[in-house]
């Protein structure tokens, strides 16, 4: 047994609908690249950082992170992120709306 759907009775209307603000965004959480990320510190502040930096003030800020599967030995020295580093990556974070 089946049901037919009448085609006729359907009426489909394209609306083109821009929003003056962003504020239906205010509660959703962002997401960014680690490329996006450094490009904007460097485009604001100036400075470089390493992926490396940031993957340190994400797990910092206790972010999701998928598993790394190229973990070495465990004998190089890891350098730790300094401190007006981590305020620009922080301030990346703000700006894409991840934090």
């Amino acid at each position: 047994m089946g049901r037919k759907k009448s085609t006729e009775d359907m009426v489909y209307a394209y609306v083109d609908y821009e929003l003056e603000d962003d504020t239906y965004l205010q509660g959703m959480k962002g997401n960014a690249t680690y490329r996006e990320i450094k490009e904007w510190i460097k485009a604001e502040y100036g400075m470089s950082v390493s992926s490396l930096y940031v993957a340190q003030i994400k797990e910092k800020c206790g972010f999701e992170k998928r598993q790394n599967y190229n973990i070495g030995e465990n004998k190089a020295h890891v350098p730790n992120c300094p401190p007006e580093k981590e305020k620009a990556i922080l301030e990346a974070f703000k700006h894409f709306r991840m934090i």
